[in-house]
């Protein structure tokens, strides 16, 4: 006895060590899972930030696991045209017997334990439900897979356009940075001159006021930096907690600014009017899904069966009686009070409202293109007036900060000219990064940007 609880108690010590292992597996295997879902980028680019989103974008995995759950459910639907086999099973104990009365006599008819077993299977040949089921499978597929094109094609373009607004933001700040260094630098003269009594205090003033201000001017964009890259980080799927390293090239985004203005939208190239097209068919199927109402349904069928009756339980089952057969059904409904004519026509309603849907959409894909082309010649226009601004207000600033030095100029002279370069290379940016993601809208709006 003592050593079969010997035994008893190592095997439970064995069975507790191994149901461990088996947890530390399952939740190494769980971190690992999630840290590779999760891995942060080395180096975000504009092209690892749109790809990291497309794998990692709530909307895009919604998107995917509604086009499985689509497929499942045609797959269910598709499913009533296989045979379907059932069993069942049954028994009945009677406590009384039924009676009937015949010449004077009460008798008693059957015995107290029943029981049966039946195997019934059918074939549906025509049905209007598996009819259409089977001819719209492949359209349905088809709008549940422009449905996550267009969630991709959605968050392609947001994540752009907060990735170049991120871009923007990180060259404001760079450009304060810089006249920082030109400011403590012309504060530095300012006081010099002052020291040695080449002018009075008011230069040395303005300087610092100056100064001040470029600092609490880049305070603010940091501050809005940050806010600009977790809404980034948002529309990604990217972990808040990870650092993204943006990294991007101003000469080389310069090379991306062109776009041909003379191209004409091509409304077949559009995602919501491939989609609505999409809906217009599924819709006709539903026109002929209520004309079919008029035909009968036709299935065939067949049971096998197994009786077994007996008035003692024990010996029930020693003695079958089966019996089978197979047939044939039809069904015509003949009259439903006007419901099948009332259907066809609420039908082909809704088909006409998707035609008169297509004809709006084409406007406003029309008005949608415009105003993205206006944008984008109005931006392309501000970018190459504000990329000439930048060369005049370094020079400018380069030549009134040499006079200053002469002492030909004031330093309110100065200051203004520091001013319009930090302004004009700021709007500079603004308009370079703004032209981008005008011609985003461009493309959408042409149905170029496919995914």
């Amino acid at each position: 006895m003592q050593l079969f609880l010997r035994k008893a108690h190592l095997f439970q010590k064995a069975s507790l060590r191994m149901s461990m292992l088996t947890l530390v597996l399952v939740l190494l295997n769980t971190t690992l899972s999630l840290g590779q879902s999760g891995d942060p980028l080395e180096v975000a680019t504009l092209d690892k930030v749109v790809e990291y989103a497309l794998a990692h974008q709530p909307n895009v995995q919604q998107a995917l696991i509604d086009e499985e759950i689509t497929d499942k459910a045609i797959k269910g639907k598709l499913a009533d045209w296989y045979p379907q086999v059932n069993f069942t099973y049954n028994y009945q104990r009677f406590i009384d017997l039924q009676a009937s009365v015949i010449g004077g006599n009460v008798i008693r008819f059957g015995v107290n334990n029943t029981s049966s077993a039946q195997f019934s299977a059918s074939q549906a040949v025509f049905n209007r439900d598996v009819l259409l089921a089977s001819s719209t499978a492949s359209q349905v597929r088809s709008q549940a897979g422009l449905n996550t094109s267009r969630s991709k094609i959605d968050v392609v373009v947001n994540v752009t356009k907060a990735f170049y607004d991120a871009l923007a933001m990180m060259q404001q700040i760079e450009v304060s940075e810089e006249s920082i260094v030109r400011l403590e630098r012309s504060l530095k003269d300012a006081q010099s001159r002052y020291n040695s009594g080449v002018s009075d205090k008011t230069d040395y003033k303005r300087a610092t006021i100056l100064l001040t201000n470029a600092k609490a001017s880049l305070k603010t964009n940091q501050e809005l930096l940050k806010y600009k890259q977790e809404y980034l980080k948002t529309l990604m799927g990217y972990p808040l907690d990870q650092n993204l390293p943006v990294q991007y090239d101003p000469l080389l985004m310069e090379e991306e600014i062109m776009l041909d203005t003379t191209q004409q939208v091509n409304y077949a190239d559009h995602i919501d009017f491939q989609i609505m097209q999409s809906q217009k068919s599924l819709q006709e199927a539903n026109v002929n899904y209520s004309r079919w109402a008029f035909l009968p349904s036709v299935s065939l069928f067949g049971n096998y069966n197994l009786n077994y009756q007996n008035n003692n339980f024990s010996d029930l089952y020693n003695t079958t009686y089966p019996f089978s057969f197979v047939g044939v059904t039809l069904g015509l409904p003949l009259l439903q009070g006007g419901k099948r004519l009332v259907k066809i026509q609420e039908a082909n309603l809704s088909n006409g409202r998707l035609d008169l849907g297509l004809k709006n959409l084409k406007s406003a894909i029309n008005t949608e293109y415009t105003r993205a082309l206006a944008s984008y010649k109005s931006n392309l226009g501000l970018y190459q007036a504000q990329k000439d601004n930048v060369e005049l207000a370094e020079e400018v600033y380069d030549i009134i900060q040499l006079q200053y030095q002469s002492g030909v100029k004031t330093y309110l002279e100065v200051t203004i000219a520091e001013s319009d370069l930090r302004t004009t290379r700021i709007n500079y940016y603004n308009a370079l990064y703004m032209v981008l993601a005008s011609k985003m809208d461009v493309l959408k709006a042409l149905g170029q940007i496919n995914y």
